[in-house]
């Protein structure tokens, strides 16, 4: 399959309508950063392989035109962001070359967690699950899902409501306005990184108009020179809005979309366990609590009603 999928990218806009559905159909098996890099080779080649067949590569290779813009991104980036936001974003550009491990199986393994948890509560009371809130790590409960239990962020919030439940009496309506604020702000913060970086991008046409001026205006003050010097000195300075306008829209506007999936996809798992824990909370039994949780899944993540119950009862047995 990786031959054929990097076949059908060499001949992407020479293929036949049916190897152009098959191409697109073997996409489908392929990761999103893998898609990520496919996307930017299709830009690449689109661009400067059009490019080529009337005029010489050459003529883009302008050294203080790719210096200048990319001074300007790198200066206009620092400037426009702070030091806890450029961190995330770096962190974020990292994430984006990285599969996603929100999937079904972790999802399987979050709800059957939520499930045995508010089992044990049902049938020991909420005290017993005192150790296992304050020691997650220590807990044999959590220790049998390490693929929930490796994100402290998902185990933080996880323990901190069912605290409260072991604490005393609650509101479940002041609990679902508190739950709502955390992953709201959760939602804010994760969403720091994309913004940036999509702000820098649409900034990047107007660099690149700039270091066009900058090209022109050297042009200029060259007027004495024979056209032809001239016609270089205007193709150098074009180079930079080309620049600009191929680096915002078709390599960073690319990596700010495929950043802001990733966090919607993050915040997807603090949904999940604010609805389980609210239907527990209202009195639902736990068999009927992680069906809220299962609902609220994306349809490609989600399992069905069958195989969900089916993994919680060989879970269980």
């Amino acid at each position: 399959m990786r031959w054929e999928l990097l076949l059908c990218t060499a001949t992407f806009f020479t293929a036949s309508e049916w190897n152009f559905i098959h191409c697109m159909r073997l996409l489908l098996f392929w990761s999103n950063p893998v898609l990520l890099l496919i996307g930017y080779v299709i830009i690449i080649v689109a661009a400067l392989g059009t490019f080529s067949v009337h005029g010489s590569l050459v003529a883009l290779w302008v050294p203080t035109e790719y210096i200048a813009i990319m001074g300007l991104f790198i200066g206009g980036f620092i400037a426009g962001n702070g030091s806890k936001v450029l961190k995330s974003s770096l962190s974020a550009m990292g994430m984006a070359l990285k599969g996603s491990k929100y999937n079904r199986a972790l999802y399987v393994d979050l709800l059957s967690l939520l499930y045995e948890i508010l089992g044990k509560v049902r049938k020991e009371g909420l005290m017993s699950i005192e150790s296992d809130v304050e020691n997650p790590d220590s807990s044999a409960i959590f220790s049998k899902y390490p693929s929930v239990s490796s994100d402290h962020h998902v185990i933080e919030f996880m323990c901190d409501y069912l605290r409260m439940m072991v604490g005393g009496n609650l509101n479940a309506f002041e609990i679902e306005n508190l739950m709502d604020m955390e992953i709201e702000t959760h939602h804010q913060e994760a969403h720091q990184a994309p913004h940036a970086i999509d702000e820098i991008g649409q900034a990047m046409p107007a660099f690149g108009i700039v270091v066009c001026v900058m090209g022109v205006v050297n042009t200029m003050g060259a007027v004495g020179e024979p056209p032809a010097v001239l016609g270089k000195m205007v193709a150098g300075a074009l180079v930079g809005t080309f620049l600009g306008i191929l680096l915002s829209y078709g390599f960073i506007a690319p990596l700010a979309g495929q950043i802001k999936q990733k966090v919607e996809e993050n915040g997807k798992i603090f949904q999940v366990m604010k609805v389980v824990l609210l239907a527990s909370m209202n009195g639902y039994a736990p068999q009927i609590a992680v069906e809220f949780g299962r609902k609220v899944l994306f349809a490609t993540d989600r399992p069905t009603f069958l195989e969900l119950e089916q993994e919680l009862k060989n879970r269980k047995g």
